[in-house]
């Protein structure tokens, strides 16, 4: 892109900015769109599940729903807690939303479609997505109320709790591909079971870890059956409580946009990314663009997302924490060994 604009007569320091600017709004733009629409497909999956229609009177098929939400939100008026500790009040929803935009500045949408295609994608994404729990801790802390304090303090015990797992789960990915780039985890995927399948997800070593990092991707972005920080029956509105107008639109696009994040690492990490499901030259898979295959298991994760959402109870906060410290990380740290264990046999052999 820095080429196309040289190509209009900017020297290189203005390309480049141009460029870069232009990329970072090719991502936001659709990202914050696809929001909108998520919210909707979110909304009609469950109402399918429960047997209602969903939206359906704004636009058509209830298209427009979530335009109209984000305009009565926008509308409303935006009010501070007397003891709220003002600026941080309002720092923390722009946090959480920014963090949710920052990270997509590394995802691989086809070969060579990338912001930024760094070395370390891997490692950014982890300290970039760990930011979000200072939006949260602040959006507690900062209201002056007991109950979104309470809230906010579970948040990131619950993120943190998670996050232990995923790191060891994208340990045992990064041990088998030698890379902390997402491109070139993604391409070492090709043909990678049998030479037929693109996809790590079948590898019975790494499959055990795709459904961890699926099932933790749940309780990272809060959604049920861990969303134990917006259960009404306990919290209210959790952290979010004292929040009205814009400042809680930030927070409800930024989960929704982490919750599509999540999705498109579980396809990028595990399920071939922007590569086909098969290595075959018999049905023209290369043909189609990578961001349409990419896309499309991003959407397949999504519908897993919310059935579980219409279908799993809620667990209580013992049973979330057990499930992380006592199950999920020692399964992970065991499948890291193994993983390690047998990349050595594999590549450096058996000492005589």
């Amino acid at each position: 892109m820095t080429e196309f604009f040289q190509s209009l007569g900017l020297n290189f320091e203005a390309a480049w900015f141009t460029a870069t600017i232009a990329g970072i709004l090719l991502i936001a733009f659709p990202v914050m769109l696809a929001v909108a629409l998520i919210i909707y497909a979110d909304r009609k999956i469950w109402a399918s599940m429960a047997l209602r229609r969903g939206p359906n009177v704004v636009g058509p098929l209830g298209l427009l729903q979530s335009f109209a939400d984000g305009l009565k939100v926008f509308l409303q008026e935006t009010i501070i807690p007397t003891g709220a500790n003002k600026g941080l009040f309002l720092l923390a929803p722009i946090i959480t939303f920014t963090v949710a935009l920052i990270v997509w500045a590394v995802v691989p949408f086809d070969v060579g479609v990338v912001l930024s295609d760094i070395n370390v994608g891997l490692l950014y994404i982890l300290a970039a997505s760990s930011l979000g729990v200072y939006g949260i801790i602040l959006a507690g802390w900062a209201s002056n109320s007991k109950y979104p304090f309470y809230s906010a303090i579970r948040a990131a015990a619950q993120m943190v709790s998670y996050e232990v797992s995923i790191g060891f789960v994208l340990i045992a990915v990064v041990l088998w591909t030698g890379s902390f780039n997402l491109s070139e985890i993604v391409g070492n995927q090709q043909g990678h079971v049998l030479g037929v399948i693109n996809a790590y997800g079948l590898n019975p070593l790494l499959f055990p870890m795709a459904v961890v990092f699926f099932i933790s991707s749940l309780a990272e972005t809060q959604r049920a059956p861990f969303d134990l920080t917006e259960a009404e029956s306990e919290l209210v509105a959790g952290y979010q409580t004292e929040y009205s107008s814009m400042a809680f639109a930030l927070y409800w696009l930024g989960e929704y946009a982490n919750v599509i994040l999540m999705c498109a690492l579980n396809a990028i990490l595990f399920w071939g990314g922007y590569l086909p499901p098969l290595n075959i030259d018999l049905i023209p898979w290369f043909d189609i663009p990578g961001i349409i295959w990419l896309f499309a298991k991003i959407l397949f994760f999504f519908f897993l997302f919310s059935w579980v959402k219409a279908t799993v109870p809620r667990y209580r906060y013992d049973q979330l924490m057990r499930l992380g410290w006592k199950i999920f990380l020692p399964l992970s740290l065991v499948f890291v060994f193994l993983v390690s264990g047998y990349l050595m046999l594999d590549r450096v052999g058996v000492p005589a």
